[in-house]
């Protein structure tokens, strides 16, 4: 059973194969991600995120969840020199940046928790995946071309890890260099990483690309990681072991 839906400001999917309890799992998955859009959204008058960035919450009264995402987007700042940063120019906070793959991740958890084994989890292009298609296939997941995004360049096999691509692409200029702040990265157009599952490829996905032609190498070189980047002139670079994960 495969559902998608527009959530928290883009597709989502939500895929189970061979299990009666599908419809119900897929509905208690989308209602997670209703409950993310409510805290979490910049765009919501209503969220916790609002009412932080306007004051209207202290610290000691954030809830576990965003304490939790906080505490995240630190740890990735330390991880990555501070080129994942979640403070906007105008000092409020946008986390954006880790709440998908964090999400992702815990709805693939919601899932797996029902007793599934094949499915798989798809936000905006950012997936967690188990098992299985319906084919009794390896899922695959097709890197899109950045300049022509109906043709795919590269189909990837994750075998239960995750995957997400940071770029410029579809949203325009939307990830900056927090230590250039409004200086448009044009360099290269998408990063796609793979990690151990969803929110370590995501977290890091959005660090790289914010430091440019470099975070291909930045990626190489952090331990659980593989990518897969494309330049302004149409050039991709691999990381040495992702290859590994293409199909064939």
């Amino acid at each position: 059973m495969r559902v998608t839906r527009l959530l928290m400001g883009m597709p989502i999917t939500v895929e189970i194969v061979g299990n009666g309890e599908a419809a119900a799992t897929i509905e208690a998955a989308f209602a997670y991600f209703e409950s993310v859009d409510r805290r979490f959204s910049t765009y919501r008058d209503d969220s916790e995120i609002t009412e932080i960035n306007l004051g209207r919450i202290s610290e000691a009264d954030y809830s576990t969840e965003m304490r939790e995402v906080l505490a995240l987007a630190e740890q990735t700042r330390r991880e990555t020199a501070g080129y994942f940063d979640i403070h906007t120019a105008a000092g409020t906070l946008d986390p954006s940046g880790i709440v998908k793959g964090w999400a992702i991740r815990n709805a693939a958890a919601l899932v797996a928790r029902s007793g599934a084994r094949d499915f798989y989890v798809d936000a905006g292009g950012d997936i967690q995946s188990s098992g299985h298609n319906a084919e009794g296939k390896p899922w695959r997941v097709g890197i899109r071309n950045p300049f022509d995004q109906v043709q795919i360049i590269k189909i990837v096999e994750p075998r239960g890890r995750g995957i997400a691509t940071s770029g410029s692409y579809v949203r325009g200029q939307h990830i900056y260099d927090p230590h250039a702040r409004g200086v448009a990265i044009d360099d290269i157009v998408s990063m796609t990483v793979i990690g151990t599952d969803v929110l370590e490829a995501d977290r890091f996905a959005t660090a790289a690309f914010a430091m440019g032609r470099s975070g291909i190498a930045f990626v190489e070189q952090t331990p659980e990681l593989e990518g897969y980047v494309v330049d302004r002139n149409g050039r991709a670079t691999l990381t040495s072991g992702f290859e590994s994960y293409c199909a064939s």
